[in-house]
């Protein structure tokens, strides 16, 4: 990939972070943490698997950059 590919990954993945994290934020103010547990597991997972390849991509394309 080159680094624009990187940054458009990036790029999708801070929108779905910040959408995650809104939905997760509506679902503890109305509790539905506590009655849909594996639903709200199922989002703080999501969250956890796009903050990790955020970093992963954030990473190559720094290498990709310097290597150029």
């Amino acid at each position: 990939m080159t680094p624009q590919d990187h940054e458009t990954v990036i790029l999708e993945l801070d929108a779905l972070i910040r959408d995650t994290q809104t939905l997760l934020d509506k679902v503890m103010h109305h509790g539905l943490d506590q009655t849909q547990a594996e639903d709200y597991d199922r989002l703080l997972a999501i969250l956890d698997s796009a903050v990790k390849q955020q970093r992963e991509h954030t990473l190559a394309m720094l290498n990709a950059s310097s290597h150029t």
